[in-house]
């Protein structure tokens, strides 16, 4: 039987081949080329990295919340155990509303004084692009009138929306976590770690790792910001006691436990890497 004459389609525009196993790499390919030609159009040169958790709250819904449960238990004849335990979660979670408050306020002034740097040595917030620490720093920017990057993540189940902060253009959302890693490292001049969970914790320590390695070759600051958190967390003077990893490994990052004290050391710390940016 002879050949319809229909034209199949080419590989590059194959949908059902792109989404295939077989082009995986292409797929990676794309989560690397696509971000770096906007950073270039967007001459963006060095990123200050916030990482958090997605739920840490702002004060006022935190405060909300935990009205909410009160009245919960207050209406409640016999309240259970589960009762009381969402009380103590929400009570926590207003003393944890300070960090999304603090990560406003460091996001806020670090824009406002990149925006005194020429463009293209200018350190430009980045974050996760979702809610809780990734919203404040984005809103921290936002509020300075400066611009600010959200590289969000499509997870399987719960779905991360970006947030609204974002700036337009510069919202990016990727499939493979190793890319969006790759993407936080690379253009990283310095890296703010806020209280959070798993996925934290797996940035703080890969980033930790590259240094340690010496994998990243730039030097530049990790701050782990509430060292109350972090040291209940990690016990990293464990780690040297037991000759787990040595004591200069903590020379490797710096604790501390305001915006004011943050901004002060970064302004510091960065000016002898803005001219790398050039």
């Amino acid at each position: 039987m002879p050949r319809s004459g229909k034209h199949v389609p080419k590989a590059y525009a194959n949908a059902k081949f792109l989404n295939s196993p077989d082009a995986r790499t292409v797929r990676i390919l794309c989560e690397f080329l696509e971000p770096l030609k906007r950073f270039r159009e967007n001459n963006i040169k060095g990123t200050v990295v916030f990482f958090g958790s997605s739920r840490i709250l702002p004060e006022k819904e935190a405060r909300s919340r935990l009205k909410e449960v009160k009245k919960k238990v207050a209406s409640s004849k016999n309240p259970t155990r589960s009762v009381f335990a969402e009380v103590r979660r929400a009570e926590n979670a207003v003393k944890m509303s300070r960090y999304y408050s603090e990560a406003v306020k460091l996001a806020k002034g670090i824009t406002l004084w990149s925006k005194t740097f020429a463009d293209g040595q200018r350190f430009v917030v980045c974050s996760g692009g979702g809610p809780g620490i990734m919203e404040a720093a984005n809103l921290g920017a936002y509020e300075a009138g400066g611009k600010s990057i959200g590289l969000n993540i499509s997870l399987p189940k719960a779905a991360q929306a970006p947030n609204p902060y974002i700036s337009p253009g510069y919202e990016f959302d990727f499939h493979y976590f190793f890319m969006r890693k790759w993407w936080f490292f690379y253009l990283a001049r310095a890296l703010i770690i806020f209280p959070g969970g798993f996925g934290t914790m797996d940035e703080l320590m890969e980033m930790l790792t590259l240094r340690q390695t010496r994998k990243i070759p730039h030097q530049f600051p990790v701050l782990l910001f509430g060292r109350d958190y972090w040291e209940k967390v990690v016990d990293f003077d464990y780690l040297v006691k037991m000759g787990t990893i040595s004591g200069s490994d903590l020379r490797l990052f710096r604790f501390v436990d305001s915006a004011e004290e943050a901004l002060d050391f970064l302004k510091r710390t960065l000016l002898r890497t803005k001219e790398a940016l050039r």
